[in-house]
């Protein structure tokens, strides 16, 4: 059996159908991708188990994906790249760092939850470490450069945590969101965490949160 598919052609046929609302083959492919690199690890997870979580052959899960580096890379790029895509109107919009680290986090949330569950956990399997994962990994050091710098900008001359370890806090904060029970302001509760490991509570992160949520709406 063949593992390519000839230009312009879909690939084999399902072993069963769709599911309703599932969305697009790809889409289930990382779906199932994601779940299975998170309960057997990515080296013990095949492209066949892949395309059998789907209901695919193997040979329709190469038309969408080269092989399971290819689907893992694109799993991961999609849990950072979109919060990188915004930053920048994040910090220009909302004028002030607390209130920019308040939208940063919220927007950082939702990339997470609007990908495939478990993807943080993905961050420190050994094969993440591989050359062929540069760019994620490069990614996700410019968004750690985003919280530390908005970090150094709010921690006091005083506070015993150093903008580099509150920083990161903050970035850790924002990937444990799948291990928290799921609620509608999830994104607005771990910013006003991220607000307080930079010393920051009260009156002043409410003033955050109202105005990172004013500057929301043009944003979105």
């Amino acid at each position: 059996m063949s593992g390519q598919a000839g230009a312009g052609r879909v690939g084999r046929p399902r072993t069963r159908g769709r599911a309703a609302g599932a969305g697009t083959a790809r889409e289930e492919i990382l779906r199932a991708a994601a779940a299975l690199f998170g309960e057997f690890g990515y080296a013990a997870t095949s492209t066949r188990a892949i395309a059998d979580r789907v209901g695919v052959r193997q040979a329709s899960l190469y038309y969408h994906f080269a092989g399971k580096d290819e689907i893992l890379a694109e799993l991961l790029e999609g849990s950072v790249r979109p919060t990188l895509d915004v930053v920048d109107a994040v910090r220009a919009v909302a004028g002030d760092p607390a209130a920019a680290l308040y939208a940063l986090v919220v927007a950082d949330v939702e990339t997470l939850l609007a990908g495939p569950p478990g993807i943080a956990a993905l961050y420190t399997a050994p094969e993440v470490r591989q050359p062929r994962f540069d760019l994620f990994r490069e990614h996700r050091q410019d968004l750690l450069a985003v919280y530390t710098e908005l970090a150094a900008d709010l921690v006091p001359a005083d506070h015993p945590v150093t903008p580099q370890v509150a920083g990161a806090a903050c970035m850790h904060l924002v990937e444990m969101v799948g291990a928290l029970p799921s609620r509608p302001d999830l994104g607005g509760q771990i910013a006003l965490c991220c607000l307080g490991v930079v010393g920051i509570t009260g009156e002043g992160a409410d003033r955050a949160a109202r105005t990172a949520a004013r500057v929301a709406q043009p944003a979105t």
